[in-house]
């Protein structure tokens, strides 16, 4: 019965770090029962369809909470990886707030209850309907599948590639947040030249109070144009998952 419950204890602890972190599953907004059963009822599926990589029989106290310990740090590092790849979304708008000067209208968002901005907070709640609409969520047990693969309970990779895989994730991260914000940060390079122009050429026109709404205009003007093209960041996503995660 030890062996056994030892199995799926290290089962459990690499699943629920995984799920403690990532995005939709780790939000404040889902009760924490409901959490604790998808954790359990994955860990029971998986405790019978993967093999463990050493015997449970052998394996004294001190090592168990050293197996349980390896197993708890690769779970988080999994969904560290991925929560940094989701936000890439809302940081992109978040540059976008910051052109349209919106940075002081924060809310409070009732998924995960920290601050953010209105606009950021819409483009991660369209993202996150669009990833689960394509069946993104199954990305998030394939991903456990093949970390039990790669390393069955009771292994995980070298401390030094799980630090490699974020901090690579966190570069990636940035990247791919200036490429979705790029053609809005152009426009708004345009409309700032335009405007030094303007203030030149008609001194008597307040500058200031005139760019602000074209600003907000602008911001929302682009950002209804370019909504398409966060579906699209779904597969790339994807790729980025597929090289960046330690499996």
């Amino acid at each position: 019965m030890l062996p056994t419950l030892l199995g799926l204890m290290l089962i459990l602890t690499r699943i629920s770090s995984f799920f403690l972190v990532i995005p939709v599953f780790g939000w404040q907004a889902i009760p924490l029962h409901i959490k604790a059963t998808i954790a359990v009822i994955l860990s029971l599926f998986f405790c019978v369809c993967k093999p463990l990589a050493v015997n449970p029989a052998e394996v004294s106290s001190s090592m168990a909470m050293i197996l349980l310990a390896g197993e708890a740090i690769y779970g988080l590092a999994l969904g560290l990886i991925v929560a940094l790849l989701f936000s890439v979304v809302q940081l992109s708008a978040r540059i976008a707030e910051q052109q349209m000067g919106l940075t002081m209208s924060e809310i409070v968002d009732p998924l995960n209850g920290e601050e953010t901005g209105a606009l950021s907070s819409l483009m991660e709640m369209v993202f996150i309907l669009l990833f689960l609409s394509a069946n993104g969520h199954h990305m998030f047990l394939r991903i456990i599948s093949r970390s039990y693969d790669a390393f069955p309970p009771g292994t995980i990779p070298t401390l030094n590639a799980l630090i490699e895989g974020v901090i690579h994730t966190s570069s990636a991260m940035f990247i791919a947040s200036l490429r979705l914000a790029a053609p809005l940060l152009s426009a708004f390079l345009v409309l700032m030249v335009t405007l030094a122009l303007l203030s030149r050429l008609v001194p008597e026109m307040d500058i200031f109070m005139v760019s602000i709404p074209a600003r907000v205009a602008l911001g929302l003007f682009l950002v209804a144009i370019f909504m398409p093209f966060v579906g699209g960041y779904i597969t790339e996503m994807a790729d980025w998952m597929a090289k960046l995660l330690p499996l």
